[in-house]
């Protein structure tokens, strides 16, 4: 069962995009890919609302995702949250064990 949070980070003046480069320039968002369990991380910019970036983050489990939060990488996050000014909307998710349907993949383009 994996686990997936979509953080939507909110700022002000492009301040979300700008704390989206600095997870990837200074390296913390690489040291998160390299954590036990997880399977994705990656910033994305929703087309409606250039304020805002969309942080997709998966998980192997929740004991993969506890570990995460009790790392010392949460402080720095923590840190660049509030430099940036950012608020935060969150969604989890729980994948479905048995796949996507057939009556779906039709409608997938290979």
């Amino acid at each position: 069962m994996s686990l997936t949070v979509n953080l939507y980070y909110t700022g002000k003046s492009g301040s979300a995009r700008r704390f989206a480069e600095e997870m990837e320039s200074s390296g913390v968002a690489d040291r998160i890919r390299q954590e036990p369990g997880n399977e994705k991380y990656d910033y994305f910019i929703p087309m409606n609302d250039p304020e805002t970036i969309l942080l997709i983050d998966s998980w192997k489990n929740q004991k993969s995702l506890d570990a995460h939060h009790a790392s010392p990488m949460m402080k720095e996050l923590a840190d660049l949250r509030e430099k940036y000014d950012l608020h935060m909307h969150v969604e989890r998710y729980v994948s479905d064990e048995n796949g996507m349907p057939d009556t779906d993949q039709k409608f997938i383009r290979k």
